[in-house]
């Protein structure tokens, strides 16, 4: 197997489009990162195969911070930080009220074990792919803004090399195997200031005019296993 980068970042995001948790190793399961987009609001009058609340919706979503612990009996509890301090159990009506209250939008919590994912199960990019994209639309480099599970640190190639790795198999660490089913195609979220939830319109511009609308990949865990970072990643033949 040849050796293409090591792992530099992961991350989870409990609830979709809500802030990520940086996490330093990780089960990679069939079903992902546990506990990776297992809560979404969802648009409780929308028929539309996408009915989750965002942040294309609500730009605000992405300054309420989700942490994931665990209870006596190992059961994962997630609770989540509003913007002014407030903490609320990720089920609570004051939380669900409060998200209603600023989207103008009536709300159900949504609690899936196989995850709210967009198209597959992990996301993952380069550190390179990041700083062209941050060069070329004259911003800072910032992992957050494209919500990945596991940013790479390539060995080799430059930046958008992991979009040629589509239809390949990639092993990570020790045991786990994802398969790369599609390049990562953007939205407006990309444009999004993970802090401030201020819009940055050049970065998609950069991504739709330069790179066909697309940074990162997707992947599908064939095999489960650990994870961590500083791990290697191989492509198998």
């Amino acid at each position: 197997m040849n050796p293409v980068g090591k792992i530099l970042k992961l991350a989870r995001y409990p609830v979709k489009s809500m802030r990520g948790e940086a996490l330093s190793a990780t089960p990679l399961t069939l079903q992902g990162v546990p506990e990776d987009r297992r809560y979404a609001f969802v648009q409780a009058a929308s028929r539309s195969d996408f009915p989750w609340l965002t942040a294309r919706q609500l730009p605000e979503l992405l300054r309420y911070t989700p942490a994931v612990n665990t209870n006596h009996s190992e059961e994962a509890v997630v609770t989540v930080t509003t913007p002014t301090g407030t903490n609320w159990p990720v089920d609570s009506e004051g939380l669900r009220q409060e998200i209603e209250r600023l989207s103008g939008i009536s709300l159900f919590l949504l609690r899936n074990k196989r995850g709210c994912y967009d198209t597959a199960q992990v996301s993952l990019i380069s550190r390179q792919t990041i700083l062209r994209i941050a060069g070329e639309s004259g911003t800072q480099e910032n992992y957050w803004r494209f919500r990945p599970n596991i940013v790479i640190d390539l060995s080799e190639g430059g930046a958008y090399e992991e979009v040629n790795w589509t239809g390949r198999i990639l092993r990570l660490g020790a045991r786990a195997r994802v398969a790369i089913v599609k390049p990562d195609e953007r939205c407006v979220v990309i444009t999004l200031d993970p802090d401030t939830a201020v819009a940055d319109p050049a970065i998609l511009r950069c991504v739709a005019q330069q790179h066909g609308n697309v940074a990162g990949i997707y992947g599908a865990v064939l095999t489960a296993g650990e994870v961590r970072t500083g791990d290697t990643i191989w492509l198998e033949p």
